[in-house]
């Protein structure tokens, strides 16, 4: 299966879309598996849309998650160039061919008739199709209004009676997908401006970089039939065709920027690990080994095949997301962890040694994307605590019985010699027990004392982390605050 040669041919009209990726994965690893080769084309027809921003978009996108294409825009390949845009002469070249043997024609109705045709097609029910006006016309008619510079498009001339079929390695398993060609409209290859549209730039480009197999989004099905045609009319062998499913938002609409967000860069920039990605992507679409949900590209690699291809509707569930996010952290080391998180920190904050360890350490199990740092850790980096009062007294608890949770946990914490996460812990039980609240009262309080929050990272070890003398200003603090709140409102009382 050497000879196997796959692409991904994004449009740079925005920002990266995560079904590049979804189907670009795809692409990747049945190359990798075949040992054949995956290739990257840019289709920048439109170019009304297309930026070169857009494109760079793409390529940083595919580099972030590890897709290393073979060949491509910027890595050459010798079936360059790898941009539609600058092949606009092969195309053109070619559609004169199916021109010239019947197989396409010049069409110049103008967008207002064909506006015209669309709404009596609607107001008798018809699908929308071109109704041939300019099918027959003859060559010499076609010659005097070219001569006279009256602007035309290329058509594809489909069969009007008969089927089209193809065999598709997802959809079926099998068995034939079959058109029926009166249903095909004579699609525009070539515009009047010379630029190809998709179908024509499509097969054109896949026939001559020796494309083996296109692995696409099942919204194209219907569009193979019209490919299939244009390579018939070529006289050449078509690919083999694999239509994945496509991605869906939670109501099974297809995934869109309205209900989602679909930028690759969003994901970068949130903190998002590009394995975990790949991974998330490859469940929309691969059923692995023994159903599990955990897995590397190379196991996919290793495993792919086109009889794991699931054929339901996958739901883009970024919750999911998130959680798998939240595993592939876990399983970094400290120090790598360190190094991800560094593009999501204030500069320094990760340059404390020992300290930075201890501290993403108890972190890392809550983690679950890495713009979260700043969430778990900010009051680390401050000795003013911004939080609420109220926030001080725990549930089914009032202020003076906090005022004096905390004063009897300051007097016994500053009689602790080893300020280090256990004898913290044995103080502080020992505070429940002594005062004969509850574990939650008793340490609620002293969490947001010390970490100015309800939620944070493991009271102890943040003690440890802050150190005595920081720990021991916050408990006093937070009694000053208890005592201003004393005074303004008189709810504590002696």
């Amino acid at each position: 299966m050497s000879n196997v040669r796959v692409r991904i041919a994004p449009s740079p009209t925005g920002p990266p879309h995560v079904g590049t990726a979804y189907i670009g994965l795809f692409d990747y690893a049945f190359a990798r598996h075949a040992g054949g080769k995956f290739v990257l084309r840019i289709e920048d027809t439109d170019q009304e849309r297309s930026t070169k921003e857009s494109e760079e978009a793409i390529l940083r996108a595919l580099r972030w998650l590890g897709l290393e294409y073979d060949e491509g825009p910027d890595v050459g390949g010798p079936y360059g160039p790898y941009r539609q845009s600058e092949r606009t002469d092969i195309y053109r070249e070619h559609a004169m061919k199916l021109v010239a043997t019947g197989h396409a024609y010049h069409c110049f109705c103008t967008r207002e008739r064909l506006s015209q045709m669309r709404k009596e097609q609607q107001k008798r029910k018809q699908p929308p199709m071109y109704d041939g006006t300019c099918r027959e016309l003859s060559a010499d008619e076609v010659r005097s209004r070219l001569d006279a510079a009256e602007p035309a498009v290329f058509r594809l001339k489909v069969p009007r009676e008969g089927e089209t079929a193809y065999t598709d390695l997802v959809r079926k398993k099998g068995e034939p997908v079959v058109f029926q060609n009166r249903h095909i409209d004579d699609q525009v290859l070539l515009k009047s401006d010379g630029f190809p549209t998709y179908h024509l730039a499509n097969v054109v480009d896949d026939h001559l970089m020796e494309i083996t197999h296109v692995v696409r989004a099942e919204e194209w099905v219907n569009s193979t039939p019209k490919h299939i045609m244009l390579y018939k009319a070529f006289g050449w062998e078509p690919p083999k065709y694999a239509h994945m499913p496509l991605l869906r938002n939670r109501d099974k609409s297809k995934i869109s920027k309205r209900k989602n967000h679909t930028s690759l860069d969003w994901y970068r920039e949130h903190g998002f690990l590009p394995e975990a990605m790949l991974n998330f992507l490859a469940l929309m679409g691969f059923s692995a080994e023994e159903g599990e949900e955990v897995f590397d590209l190379d196991a996919m690699v290793r495993d792919f095949s086109w009889d794991r291809i699931k054929t339901s509707q996958p739901i883009f569930d970024v919750d999911k997301l998130e959680w798998l996010n939240g595993v592939y952290i876990r399983e970094l080391g400290v120090d790598e962890l360190i190094e991800r998180l560094r593009p999501f920190a204030e500069a320094g904050r990760l340059d404390q040694g020992e300290t930075t360890r201890k501290m993403v350490g108890i972190i890392q199990e809550r983690l679950k994307t890495l713009d979260e740092f700043d969430k778990w850790t900010w009051f680390f980096f401050t000795d003013e605590l911004d939080y609420d009062v109220e926030t001080l007294i725990p549930k089914k608890t009032t202020g003076p019985e906090t005022a004096a949770i905390l004063r009897a946990a300051l007097d016994a914490y500053e009689g602790v010699d080893e300020w280090t996460t256990e004898p913290l812990e044995q103080t502080g039980r020992g505070l429940c027990d002594r005062l004969e609240f509850k574990v939650g009262q008793v340490f609620m309080a002293l969490r947001v004392a010390i970490t100015g929050s309800g939620q944070s990272p493991p009271l102890f070890e943040s003690m440890e982390i802050l150190g005595r003398t920081r720990s021991l200003a916050r408990l006093r603090d937070a009694l000053a605050r208890l005592g201003e709140q004393e005074g303004e409102t008189g709810r504590i009382a002696d």
